[in-house]
């Protein structure tokens, strides 16, 4: 399990720095993207943060505490659908800090993190842990925290793409992680019957319940 989900976030990889280093990213770099608020560079900072935030955690000190799973990761999120929320406005801002180095500068940290990744990860232990920099004192293993990047990778490889009209499609194996996980979490948000319903029965699907970002 550990080699595949480390397979699929590194393929994950792959396409970000691809997209990043397009022509037309960097030419609409100022323009607002398919993200209501967010700028073309901005939407492609927080990208870049999908490969970049993986070294930060892994250079980050660890504290013993329970390791966060992935599902719950994303199930105890609240304000993902609020443009304004407190959750998206830090997101928001973490995404323009990374984006004002420029659209060579992203392209170019993004690249040379995927080239030292490619070996680190093969070196990474199973129980590896890292820290969560932004959520204090929280810990994640290594593996649960690629899972939540294999969803930031697929949901922002689309959105950038989107923005720009560059095609690129998001690998297979990412997505499939990026859906797996994301599934898990609207059962543990919801509950199993109102997942059934929004995949089997849309008209009953009050909550929304496959809606987790």
């Amino acid at each position: 399990m550990t080699e595949e989900i480390r397979k699929a976030y590194l393929l994950g990889v792959e396409q970000a720095v691809h997209l990043l280093a397009a022509e037309e990213v960097a030419r609409r770099w100022e323009k607002e993207s398919a993200l209501p608020g967010m700028t073309v560079g901005g939407l492609a900072g927080h990208l870049a943060r999908s490969v970049l935030q993986v070294e930060w955690f892994l250079d980050g000190g660890t504290t013993g505490s329970e390791p966060v799973s992935p599902v719950r990761y994303y199930a105890r999120l609240v304000g993902t659908s609020s443009p304004d929320s407190e959750l998206n406005a830090g997101v928001r801002a973490r995404s323009e800090e990374t984006a004002a180095a420029g659209p060579a500068a992203v392209a170019g940290q993004a690249r040379a993190a995927r080239q030292r990744l490619a070996q680190r990860l093969a070196q990474e232990p199973a129980d590896r842990r890292v820290a969560v920099l932004h959520r204090p004192g929280e810990e994640m293993l290594l593996d649960g925290y690629l899972r939540t990047r294999c969803v930031e990778l697929a949901v922002h490889l689309d959105d950038l793409a989107l923005s720009t009209g560059v095609h690129c499609p998001v690998p297979g194996a990412t997505l499939a992680v990026a859906v797996d996980l994301l599934v898990a979490a609207a059962r543990e948000r919801h509950g199993d019957r109102a997942v059934l319903r929004a995949l089997a029965r849309r008209e009953r699907d009050a909550e929304q319940a496959l809606r987790v970002l």
